[in-house]
């Protein structure tokens, strides 16, 4: 039987982002992995001739000693997105000028140190408004790619903020990080936004174990594998099952911790899955990403959505920006 096309991309958050996300005062100094991660990730990539999509932060694109390593993942085919400027996880709560100066400014930075031009976008932390949506339009994105059909999406940012190194206010701003309990019961499969205007955007969301609605992606499974490799093995499988019998096609999700162990950046050792080393990973990586080979074919979220027949439509529930 022929594989299916299934996208997969890869959020291409840097270590300042993590910090900042933390309660690290650290992160101001904008500290940097790309230079460690994105060859390795590059090189997994060409070793099963996958091309995918990176979506990348504005403020490292802007930053001219980045721009080579930037440079080489447009050099290797891959599709480029937009991932905001700040990677600020509270974007749905933006002013209408703040969303049309940070998403504009994080595509120009990124068409600058890339040489390609963004064609989709996902929000950090999952955010997402309205607002959002019509500002992707006009800058002329095909598609969004930030929904995140979570049932666990309140447990993960309970975790999250008692974990942090975060003031009061700070938590309050982030109150709304990863999604809301609504946010888990949106669709698994891409669905088209009906505009106010009229106009329509293709949602192609990050998908969840269908009929559990659990995380599937990689982060998630690799942190399982770290208690037991045995369990990571059988819950992928299982995702993987479920997508088939659902006939959900899965956009499945990277990050850069994935490629990086406790080794690499001990200082992101509260992020879990970072009591890892990088070899152990990757190893994990090779077995899990080989199982997701077999039963599909690997191509940009842009190219997958191009793909796509007719789109169920829906008018956005979500926040209004001003």
């Amino acid at each position: 039987m022929a594989r299916k096309h299934a996208p997969l991309s890869l959020d291409l958050d840097n270590k300042w982002s993590y910090l900042k996300t933390h309660g690290d005062k650290s992160w101001v100094t904008f500290p940097s992995y790309l230079e460690t991660i994105v060859p390795r990730a590059l090189q997994v990539f060409s070793d099963r001739d996958w091309k995918i999509t990176w979506f990348l932060v504005g403020k490292d694109a802007e930053v001219e000693s980045n721009h080579d390593v930037l440079r080489s993942i447009a050099d290797a085919g891959h599709e480029i997105g937009n991932h905001s400027y700040l990677h600020e996880p509270w974007l749905h709560q933006y002013s209408r000028d703040d969303l049309v100066d940070d998403l504009g400014r994080a595509h120009e930075a990124i068409v600058k140190a890339t040489g390609k031009t963004p064609v989709g976008f996902r929000g950090p932390g999952f955010s997402l408004s309205e607002t959002t949506l019509e500002v992707l339009k006009s800058l002329d994105y095909a598609y969004d790619a930030t929904t995140f059909p979570n049932i666990l999406n309140p447990v993960g940012r309970l975790y999250y903020l008692r974990t942090s190194n975060l003031s009061p206010e700070e938590k309050e701003r982030r109150k709304a990080l990863f999604g809301t309990t609504k946010d888990a019961f949106r669709s698994n499969r891409p669905y088209e936004w009906l505009l106010e205007d009229g106009s329509r955007m293709t949602e192609v969301p990050v998908t969840t174990m269908p009929l559990f609605r659990v995380p599937i992606h990689f982060s998630y499974v690799i942190w399982l594998g770290g208690k037991s490799r045995f369990l990571a093995k059988t819950y992928w499988r299982m995702a993987l099952l479920m997508c088939k019998l659902s006939g959900t096609v899965p956009s499945l999700l990277l990050h850069p911790l994935d490629f990086l162990g406790s080794d690499d950046e001990p200082e992101l050792g509260f992020f879990p899955g970072m009591g890892i080393e990088a070899a152990e990973k990757a190893d994990m990586m090779t077995e899990f990403l080989d199982m997701w080979d077999k039963q599909y074919r690997t191509l940009p979220i842009g190219e997958y959505a191009g793909k796509l027949g007719n789109l169920k439509t829906r008018e956005p529930d979500l926040m209004k920006a001003t």
